[in-house]
């Protein structure tokens, strides 16, 4: 009999991109893929209920606040999802001896490194977001010691609305376009996140604790665009501006290149370019 897996934000960009591997890979586990009309995680009771109906094995925690800007007027409801919520749901895994699976970001760090960010390193967000996430990641990390958390960074696919997507619509109104160049870090094919997720999974992976995963290489948002619109052979003009040209409500780090040293090792994994994902996604549109 298959073991029961259940993902949380399952209609989510990483949920969709972890759904479409599934579908395609020979899977020992069942995948229950719970989207917001499914489940409503900030929901104690009818989360216990889903944990009671599949006793699942692991549970992928997909499901967060995201709206980076937004957070910062909406604080409780960015710490209630991202903090709360996650805080019950690790307790609820404990409880049915569920591994949990928690995707955090690059946003817990304030950007003013120039190396590669370890998993040691001191996080000091610089905004309500980052620091919603951190307070999530502590939250588990006092409730149960069998969790894998993964930070990662500029997270883009095939699916839901991103970047890569977002330029290419821009693109196809406008002859040119500014973006930032003085805000440093690495795009992340959610398709190569969902494989090292299910990689975990399918290796029975117990080396518990906190990993940092993102494509290899580093880029700016314009060294991202310009390369979107080179393998989409699109001809438009790219013009790089500093961050303090675009006002937005919460601050972003200027670097945030993770190091992924750990992961590699704990998984045997090589991890692909940046460039190399990015042209297979773009291709795939």
């Amino acid at each position: 009999m298959k073991q029961n897996v259940i993902v949380t934000g399952g209609s989510g960009q990483l949920g969709q991109c972890l759904n479409d591997l599934v579908s395609k890979q020979d899977q020992n586990f069942n995948y229950i893929f719970l989207g917001r009309a499914d489940l409503d995680f900030t929901n104690q009771e009818q989360t216990k209920a889903v944990f009671q109906e599949y006793l699942p094995l692991y549970c992928i925690s997909c499901a967060a606040y995201t709206a980076v800007d937004n957070a910062e007027e909406a604080q409780d409801q960015a710490f209630e999802i991202n903090t709360f919520a996650v805080k019950r749901l690790a307790a609820i895994c404990v409880e049915y001896k569920t591994t949990l699976i928690h995707i955090s970001t690059d946003f817990v760090f304030n950007g003013d490194s120039s190396i590669p960010l370890t998993e040691e390193l001191v996080t000091n967000p610089v905004n309500v977001y980052g620091l919603s996430k951190l307070k999530g990641e502590q939250e588990i990390q006092k409730v149960t010691e069998q969790y894998f958390i993964i930070r990662t960074s500029w997270l883009y696919s095939e699916k839901a609305n991103n970047f890569v997507k977002t330029m290419l619509k821009l693109a196809q109104t406008r002859d040119q376009l500014t973006v930032i160049y003085d805000q440093v870090g690495t795009p992340t094919y959610a398709m190569d996140l969902a494989n090292v997720i299910l990689k975990i999974i399918s290796n029975n992976l117990t080396a518990y604790g906190l990993y940092h995963y993102s494509n290899e290489g580093i880029a700016s948002w314009y060294d991202f665009a310009k390369a979107v619109f080179e393998f989409a052979e699109v001809d438009i003009n790219v013009l790089p501006v500093a961050s303090s040209a675009f006002i937005t409500k919460a601050r972003r780090p200027h670097y945030s290149v993770l190091d992924k040293t750990k992961i590699k090792k704990a998984l045997e994994i090589e991890i692909p370019y940046w460039r190399d994902s990015l042209n297979t996604c773009v291709q795939n549109l």
